[in-house]
């Protein structure tokens, strides 16, 4: 099934999926920082290089992962309240505080925050900060500092755990961009386990916090495809090669979803296949082909009363989801102006399962073209109660002519 399902079906849909299904939380021609008082940080700091690609939703608060994808960042990691009016354009606040952000102005120091695609809140209220220790990842790609995992308590806003990985596990040009956080079987706040992205090793990273370990493991359908590393969102076209980024996870299934950026497919493993460590040699990872899209994508999420898989194809602007048990398909929302690259999905347990998504005009800040007159950025929100069904959705079915052996032991459903 080679021909774009997405274009047809959402040509069919337009008198139905409405842009003001989405309720704009806050948007931004460009982030804006509380900067301290100190001139170093304003001398550094280049707004047009500044773009968020992951959020967590807090009881109080919206924090926003800004990567040091170029020079110019201020802070890796900053937040915004949850109370303010919708449609705001707030300034960032660096968390915990500037002084954990000293590349902002130019100063690297390793025991600090260098570069955070993406944060989880945990149930015993704490940050799991996801550090690539990569500076310039898309001009350069500077492995200034070891990645760490670092776990803030939100009551008091103090690190309370550091984690660093065996050298083993980590690849020259490891660059970890995503995790879930796998509380399944914690007795503890820390005995959990974390699935990790990363997207250049490529491959994914497990740690065992009850034992401190860390391990990789690898399948064939975590690397890109070249054939997919074109992406086009509406006049835009860019090329990016990157592997694993889109994580999600079911706990009643025990299953992690993922999906490279460059591919049209999407793929799972048993985690107990994941905490079980590498396979021996000569074995092979138990991953399983779930589908197709009708695009890439980077935003996946999977409700867990139901298990449906919450996806947006870029190519179509769109947030779609999947019920693989029952087939159920539909466009949750569609905006070609609002949903232009969408970064993150997520089903939020904090705000009664609201779909928030976060969306930017990446493209154009890639390619250097970001018009600071209009709108970018945006924090959004898909209230449960407004997704009206849809007669179809983006998601492919695989084909049962399409070739089970295309990736070694992946099959298909």
């Amino acid at each position: 099934m080679r021909e774009s399902l997405g274009a047809i079906l959402l040509a069919t849909y337009l008198a139905i999926a409405k842009s003001e299904l989405l309720e704009t939380v806050a948007q931004w021609p460009l982030l804006d920082f509380a900067l301290p008082y100190d001139p170093a940080y304003l001398d550094q700091f280049r707004p047009e290089n500044v773009v968020p690609t992951g959020i967590e939703i807090a009881w109080r608060r919206i924090f926003i992962a800004t990567p040091r994808l170029r020079a110019g960042v201020p802070a890796t990691l900053s937040y915004i309240p949850r109370d303010l009016p919708l449609g705001s354009s707030p300034q960032l606040q660096a968390y915990p505080s500037w002084d954990w952000h000293p590349a902002g102005k130019g100063d690297t120091n390793c025991s600090g925050l260098v570069s955070v695609y993406r944060i989880r809140a945990d149930r015993c209220n704490r940050l799991w900060v996801l550090d690539s220790g990569v500076q310039t990842s898309i001009d350069d790609f500077q492995p200034v500092c070891p990645p760490k995992l670092l776990v803030f308590d939100l009551q008091t806003d103090q690190l309370v755990r550091r984690i660093t990985f065996q050298r083993e596990v980590l690849k020259p040009n490891t660059l970890l961009t995503n995790l879930v956080i796998d509380d399944t079987s914690a007795t503890t706040c820390d005995d959990v386990f974390v699935y990790m992205s990363d997207t250049t090793g490529p491959g994914l990273l497990v740690f065992d916090g009850e034992t401190d370990r860390s391990w990789r493991v690898l399948h064939a359908s975590m690397f890109p495809d070249p054939d997919y590393a074109t992406y086009q969102i509406g006049g835009d076209t860019f090329e990016l090669f990157d592997g694993v980024v889109g994580l999600a996870f079911s706990p009643r299934l025990g299953i992690l979803y993922y999906q490279p950026l460059a591919t049209d497919r999407l793929f799972s493993v048993p985690t107990s296949a994941l905490q079980a460590g590498p396979p021996p040699f000569g074995e092979q990872l138990p991953v399983t082909l779930v589908g197709r899209k009708s695009s890439q994508g980077m935003g996946l999420a999977v409700d867990p009363r139901d298990d449906t898989i919450i996806f947006s194809p870029l190519s179509e602007t769109a947030v779609a989801a999947w019920q693989p048990q029952t087939n159920d398909q539909r466009i949750i929302a569609y905006s070609p102006e609002q949903l232009q690259f969408t970064a993150e999905v997520r089903w939020v347990e904090r705000d009664h399962g609201n779909v928030w998504t976060l969306a930017s005009r990446f493209q154009k800040f890639f390619k250097r073209q970001v018009d600071n007159r209009e709108i970018n950025i945006r924090i959004l929100k898909i209230r449960p109660e407004e997704q009206a069904p849809a007669p179809a959705s983006l998601y492919r079915q695989i084909d049962a002519h399409f070739p089970r052996n295309l990736y070694n032991n992946t099959l298909a459903l």
